[in-house]
């Protein structure tokens, strides 16, 4: 029988949780706090509540981590974090294409510069989460290698 208790496991799923959060809240207050922006628009009140909820998820998962149940709840709120974050990088790309000057009689597609000057902060509160919310395959890889 396998231990289920996982002390780092816990701590991942407390800080990633408390940090979904914040940054959920973050989200429906909106603004720009140094290499971190929240932009106004349609979606922003969704993806404030589905960083809220991933939070929430993180944090019901702290005690015995490793059980599998534990362990799921701690993916399904990475995934959570996966797909805004994929909204976001696909949003921060789509919006690079266009000049901006087609009026103007420029060309349509963004040069060099403008193209690569769009990818710097600030970013979105979930492609902060994004990398941290990573460690979870390690996890799913350790209980993996624990049967």
């Amino acid at each position: 029988m396998m231990n289920n208790r996982s002390t780092s496991g816990s701590i991942f799923a407390v800080i990633i949780g408390i940090a979904a959060i914040g940054f959920g809240i973050l989200e429906f207050v909106g603004g720009e706090w140094g290499p971190l922006t929240v932009e106004a628009g349609t979606f922003t009140a969704w993806r404030a509540v589905i960083l809220i909820c991933a939070g929430l998820i993180y944090l019901s998962s702290v005690s015995n981590f490793m059980d599998i149940r534990q362990l799921a709840k701690s993916v399904v709120a990475s995934i959570m974090i996966w797909i805004v974050a994929a909204m976001d990088i696909w949003a921060m790309i789509a919006a690079s294409i266009p000049s901006g000057a087609e009026e103007a009689g420029e060309p349509w597609f963004a040069s060099g510069t403008e193209f690569l000057a769009a990818y710097g902060p600030p970013y979105m509160p979930a492609i902060y989460l994004l990398i941290p919310s990573l460690v979870i395959l390690y996890f799913v890889g350790k209980r993996r290698l624990a049967k």
